[in-house]
């Protein structure tokens, strides 16, 4: 897939099949649109494309109005949003920065020089709750009046559901909240996964025993937290079982190297000897979240921290002697 920041690149195809939106997650609601955004674009002969946003239009506004907890919880990195896109079989992402400019354009002139003048757009799909511009002032019915006029096709696409539930990513954040992981894949048609490049941290972990994988995320309020059974993906041909911290870590104090930014530490069950005591570092490794233990604690000392890990470990290895062979979340991912 290529990846365009701005829809102004030389590189980019002079005409598409278009959808829109923040793809938070890209669950299987998201994933059905995709599918027909593809069929239609094959059909035309030109490429399909998604256009995105970073920030999210709700970070920019409760960023603007000095709100920030008005913010959504995210569910997925741009870098992992991206992931899933084009393993979505997408041929092309343009992913425009949401600023001043962006939320003060009329809806008609969005139409006109981002869709028809920057895109060249031939079909645009939108969901059935859809509104754009300033003000959120344009609307499927002033989309398909353009189109009319301008020459492209337009669509929108209802709801999806599952046993009768809309499939939305507000519901996947309030899975993730309530850490009902099992809810999360059954929202997403995949294990919730994390990915980054391991990077060093303060070392306690190998102080107290257990040494970590670190993946570092500035500026992010990840709509999951807490002490999780983990699959890690990137080390070696099979996924490593283990258990993750996904937090702020309570324990901890402010002067901490990570500086409160949230941290992923996993620790794997049976490091594979391999890949040598540093092995991790400065890989790409994907981290599926598979059953929330708890919530983050704060403990009252390296010694009790070191009591909670090892407790979290024999829980985690119970987990995963659970999962009835046949049925492991590792090759979830690869049968969608």
């Amino acid at each position: 897939m290529q990846i365009f920041r701005g829809y102004q690149h030389p590189g980019r195809a002079p005409a598409c099949a278009l959808t829109i939106g923040n793809f938070d997650g890209v669950h299987r609601g998201h994933q059905a649109m995709l599918a027909l955004l593809k069929n239609e674009a094959q059909h035309r002969g030109i490429p399909s494309c998604v256009m995105t946003f970073e920030p999210h239009p709700r970070d920019y506004f409760a960023a603007l109005a000095g709100k920030p907890l008005l913010a959504p919880a995210r569910i997925a990195t741009l870098r992992d949003k991206l992931t899933e896109l084009a393993r979505c079989g997408i041929d092309q992402c343009v992913v425009l920065p949401f600023n001043s400019p962006l939320a003060s354009q009329a809806a008609e002139d969005f139409i006109t020089e981002v869709l028809v003048r920057g895109l060249g757009v031939k079909y645009v799909l939108v969901g059935d709750d859809f509104c754009f511009g300033a003000k959120r002032r344009g609307d499927y019915t002033m989309l398909d009046a353009a189109g009319g006029r301008l020459g492209f096709d337009v669509a929108r696409m209802n709801s999806y559901e599952v046993h009768g539930a809309r499939v939305s990513s507000s519901a996947v954040r309030r899975a993730m909240a309530a850490g009902d992981m099992e809810g999360v894949t059954s929202l997403l048609g995949r294990p919730y996964s994390m990915s980054g490049h391991v990077v060093h941290g303060r070392k306690l972990g190998r102080d107290l025993g257990f040494r970590t994988l670190n993946l570092r995320f500035s500026h992010w309020n990840p709509a999951a937290s807490g002490i999780f059974a983990v699959h890690v993906h990137g080390l070696s041909a099979t996924p490593l079982q283990g258990v993750a911290n996904l937090g702020i870590r309570p324990s901890l104090d402010p002067a901490d190297v990570n500086g409160g930014r949230v941290l992923l530490e996993t620790y794997c069950l049976d490091w594979p000897a391999s890949l040598g005591a540093d092995g991790g570092y400065g890989k790409i490794v994907r981290v599926e979240l598979l059953h929330k233990l708890h919530d983050e604690l704060k403990y009252d000392g390296l010694d009790s921290l070191k009591a909670g890990i090892a407790k979290d470990c024999g829980d985690a290895r119970t987990f995963f002697a659970s999962m009835h062979p046949g049925t492991t979340r590792q090759t979830t991912r690869d049968r969608i």
